[in-house]
């Protein structure tokens, strides 16, 4: 099967000199895409703030390696200007020479959002913040200037220089909802990716992305398609990494034997994701990613 694996390294509990020494192991071992998130707090409901930032965290990440993707899942629209993304996304893609994948979600951890005192709001008002934020980064990363009128931002005649070294920095967004995210994907995005869900609900909302695709007058395969998906080889290492999320994310974690994760992953892959991702937190099973790689991804990509 064509398909790319990648790994999306939570940033909890760890420090970017142990994230960096990971990284490079990852690539390594063949892995194309390496990815972090965006949270202030520990992405895990228990309210730790044990968490590295996000953009310096991606700095690092593009300065660690030199083939894989360096990717995002995903920044929150809500914790910074289109404007700062478009130029931090230019900056660093200049630093990746190329590499960069801009995720963007909506956001969903309400206990960071209220912290820090930041508006919450309901999930439409996120959701149309996240639509005018992806229009407005796209005019300031392809176009010399960009004027934008809506009702979170404001652009005029805005310029954002140098460009990124792709000609078309590939943006993804973030998020299953079936009706409005995968909506503005369809619309507006490169690239989509759903975390923690089972290979039959992905494939139906892949399938609903692509009827969205289809009322927009636009090809769906001109859509990157992926997963984000634990792993973990015992019940132990799953409740380890994911605490109180286990029992949510049990479904669609990569689990059990070898085979087992084959098949998993080979229903993803079947079912159209071009990416398949693995999720890891700290502490972190790299033993498990080197068996992961040695016997899962040669397994399935001769399917």
């Amino acid at each position: 099967m064509d398909v790319k694996f990648g790994v999306h390294t939570g940033l909890q509990n760890t420090s970017i000199s142990e994230l960096q020494q990971l990284w490079q192991r990852i690539e390594a071992l063949g892995f194309d895409w390496i990815s972090i998130w965006d949270h202030f707090y520990a992405a895990d409901n228990t309210g730790n703030p044990h968490c590295l930032e996000a953009v310096a965290s991606h700095a690092a990440l593009a300065a660690a390696t030199t083939r894989v993707r360096c990717g995002s899942l995903v920044y929150s629209a809500g914790y910074r200007h289109p404007a700062v993304l478009a130029n931090t996304m230019a900056t660093l893609d200049q630093l990746a020479a190329g590499r960069i994948t801009f995720g963007m979600g909506a956001g969903w951890l309400r206990n960071e959002y209220d912290v820090y005192g930041m508006h919450y709001g309901s999930s439409g008002e996120r959701l149309r913040m996240l639509e005018e934020s992806i229009q407005c980064v796209r005019g300031l990363l392809t176009q010399e200037r960009t004027t934008f009128d809506g009702r979170h931002f404001t652009l005029r005649d805005a310029q954002c220089e140098p460009k990124p070294v792709q000609e078309r920095l590939p943006i993804w967004i973030g998020g299953g909802g079936e009706k409005v995210t995968l909506r503005i994907a369809a619309q507006h995005a490169d690239g989509w990716n759903v975390p923690f869900i089972p290979p039959d609900l992905w494939a139906r909302k892949a399938g609903v992305l692509d009827a969205h695709c289809e009322r927009l007058g636009r090809d769906p395969s001109t859509i990157t398609k992926s997963v984000n998906v634990g792993m973990a080889f015992s019940e132990e290492e799953l409740v380890r990494q994911f605490g109180p999320m286990s029992d949510a994310v049990r479904p669609s974690v990569f689990r059990g034997s070898t085979q087992q994760m084959v098949d998993h992953a080979a229903a993803f892959a079947g079912a159209g994701a071009e990416y398949v991702i693995v999720a890891v937190r700290a502490p972190f099973d790299v033993d498990g990613l080197e068996r992961f790689a040695a016997e899962v991804m040669p397994a399935v990509r001769k399917a």
